[in-house]
């Protein structure tokens, strides 16, 4: 095939061989700005920001994303709204696009995985692989350690407990946590009120 059908197939689910020469060849350049946003000082806040815009496919204002930072591509997929924090060791497996909505937050060790392989032994051995994309809503919190599987979409404003692997959709304010991640409840009115079970909210961040 081709090199457009290549990364068309990389694009929109079809399966395609991610060992093939030509895509290797145009990864290996990504990979050096991976690496070397991970080399730049904590300090050096505005090179780190102009690299993330060169890397990215979108990037918004005001993300923040510490280091060791580790992607396929660099970013090339992906796509992030503003305010975005992730923490150490955000693993984007980036081979298809991930879409990230405003203040979205990540703890450490967090895994977006749009890469995965057939199941039989003998596709695999033949290096074909499928991407499907990742779509996280705005106000998303995911628990540091936890891995988002290909295709999930989770929405506004929930939270995926620390640790989980997120094998199916998840629906907007709720929170979910396990493996595999199930919902656990609602997002109320009353965790506004309260930051932790009986411990009550005692600082307005507006009036701050």
């Amino acid at each position: 095939m081709d090199r457009t059908e290549l990364f068309a197939r990389m694009g929109d689910g079809r399966p395609y061989p991610c060992g093939d020469e030509r895509l290797v060849a145009e990864q290996l350049p990504y990979l050096d700005k991976t690496f070397a946003y991970n080399r730049l000082p904590p300090s050096h806040q505005a090179e780190k920001q102009a690299m993330l815009k060169e890397m990215f496919a979108e990037i918004g204002e005001g993300c923040y994303i510490e280091t060791p930072f580790h992607a396929n591509w660099a970013g090339r997929f992906v796509h992030f709204g503003d305010r975005v924090y992730a923490n150490y060791n955000l693993m984007l497996v980036d081979d298809g696009e991930i879409f990230v909505g405003d203040d979205v937050m990540m703890g450490p060790n967090v895994m977006l995985c749009t890469a995965t392989h057939p199941v039989h032994a003998d596709l695999r051995r033949s290096q074909v692989q499928y991407n499907l994309p990742i779509h996280i809503g705005k106000g998303v919190w995911i628990g540091g350690g936890s891995i988002v599987l290909p295709g999930i979409t989770i929405g506004e404003n929930s939270v995926i407990g620390a640790g989980s692997v997120v094998t199916h959709d998840v629906p907007a304010n709720v929170v979910a946590v396990g493996s595999p991640c199930r919902v656990l409840r609602g997002i109320t009115e009353e965790d506004r009120l309260y930051y932790r079970r009986g411990m009550k909210m005692d600082y307005n961040p507006e009036e701050a």
